[in-house]
């Protein structure tokens, strides 16, 4: 029944309601939501591709598409290199890594991203970066000081510790010189007017609590407000109270591409994932969503993924129309960051009517809770149902989104009150529009993959 989850929902909260974010500052209020370079250009994108991204998103702004953020590779002059260590990092001589002179030519004279970030925040956007923990080898063989610190390199590098799937870095020791580095590099970013950081290979495979707190502390000390978004994923659930203490931002799986499944042989794949398996990564996480920290559920792979995506071949988006919706629709009632995957400057119609329905958006951005509805009528599975409560507390809107996980298209019919909303209603669905008249029951018929939202009145 839904008094009893909405009962658990609250005690899992409140293991994480005392529990403030000790360095990280409140700048997420909100899901965050923008666009990431790595669905379209993987390593290789560059100043001017970049710049013509994030002027197509200030046109989306209105619509609260903030966040323009260069993902993994900024710093090599060789991104495409066969191996990591023939990609040519970039480093300044404190060992921090500094953008490819040859593919962001602003950041001429030492000055780094700034004057990039000077032209998002012209657009009315805000600058992120992506880096992977670490400290870079380059830095460590040379021996470099810390910036600020009687430290060097050396005392701050683990050398047995690497990304197992990127070794361009060595870890960094929980000691006073490992927190000196990341200090450093802090407030290197705050110069530069960092907004958003996004640092992987350490939310899971492996999980690495002690780097995950540096870090926060070292944006603390910076004085800048950055949001900290940490991947990848699936962070696991154990994690919760800790990670949530010190990210505003973490991932709930591993990379989510465009497919609904990428099953092989019956088996869920270990990578990629699809859409589907994001129903049940949400809902668990629904207890530990809250302002400021946000389960990430990954990019919005849609439209063009071109001209070098992360993974496979230049290619528009496989998933159906219906499946972007699905998909869109569950990130945004779940409370999802929104952060959008495409080639903007090759944005077609039907992905820019997606992510520009506003009333879909502000189920987002303003609903203060959010599950997914248990206890279903006889006949709905394997379809899903979720409910939020958005705008004044006192007499909240209500919204019910309907999901059909299955290859065929269903009819799913239920009283209000089986759906934990008591007596008649009446609703409009959010995509279409259409309006449903005053009664006690709802019939909704979706195709495959398919979903709906309603307001409910």
């Amino acid at each position: 029944m839904r008094c009893a989850i909405r009962f658990g929902v609250v005690l899992a909260a409140g293991l994480i309601a005392g529990t403030p974010s000790t360095y990280a500052q409140p700048v997420a209020i909100t899901p965050p939501m923008g666009w990431n370079s790595w669905d379209s250009y993987g390593l290789t994108i560059d100043e001017s591709d970049y710049k013509a991204n994030a002027a197509a998103l200030a046109a989306l702004k209105s619509y609260g598409w903030t966040y323009a953020v260069i993902d993994e590779g900024w710093y090599m002059d060789n991104p495409l290199g066969d191996k990591l260590a023939n990609r040519d990092y970039q480093l300044n001589g404190n060992g921090l890594l500094v953008p490819s002179l040859k593919r962001f030519p602003s950041t001429s004279g030492n000055v780094g991203f700034k004057p990039l970030a000077d032209f998002v925040h012209a657009e009315g956007l805000k600058f992120g970066i992506h880096i992977v923990r670490g400290i870079p080898r380059q830095a460590v063989e040379r021996n470099t000081p810390i910036e600020g610190s009687v430290y060097d390199a050396a005392e701050a590098a683990d050398t047995a510790d690497s990304c197992p799937w990127d070794d361009g870095n060595y870890g960094v020791r929980d000691n006073a010189a490992g927190q000196a580095y990341y200090d450093a590099m802090m407030r290197l970013y705050a110069t530069w007017g960092v907004d958003f950081l996004k640092v992987d290979c350490i939310a899971d495979h492996p999980y690495k609590a002690s780097e995950i707190r540096q870090i926060a502390l070292a944006i603390k000390k910076s004085g800048r407000p950055i949001v900290l978004s940490l991947s990848p994923g699936p962070t696991q659930l154990k994690h919760a109270k800790e990670i949530s203490r010190y990210a505003q931002m973490w991932r709930i799986s591993d990379d989510i591409w465009d497919g609904w499944n990428f099953d092989r042989d019956g088996r869920e794949a270990a990578f990629p994932k699809g859409i589907v398996t994001a129903f049940d990564n949400l809902a668990n996480w629904s207890a530990f969503t809250k302002p400021d920290h946000w389960p990430d559920a990954d990019m919005l792979p849609f439209g063009a993924l071109t001209p070098q995506p992360g993974w496979g071949e230049p290619r528009l988006s496989r998933l159906t129309n219906e499946e972007e919706r699905t998909q869109f629709t569950l990130w945004a009632i779940a409370r999802s960051p929104l952060i959008l995957g495409a080639n903007l400057t090759k944005l077609d119609d039907s992905t820019r009517r997606l992510i520009t329905n506003k009333d879909v958006i502000a189920i987002n951005q303003t609903a203060w809770d959010s599950i997914p509805v248990a206890g279903l009528p006889a006949g709905f599975e394997p379809a899903r149902v979720w409910h939020a409560l958005a705008g004044p507390r006192d007499k909240p809107v209500q919204y019910l989104a309907f999901f059909n996980l299955a290859e065929q298209p269903v009819t799913l019919n239920a009283s209000w009150e089986e759906l934990g909303l008591k007596g008649s209603h009446a609703a409009r669905e959010l995509w279409s529009g259409v309006a449903l008249p005053v009664s006690n029951k709802i019939s909704v018929t979706l195709p495959s993959h398919g979903s709906a939202v309603y307001r409910v009145e």
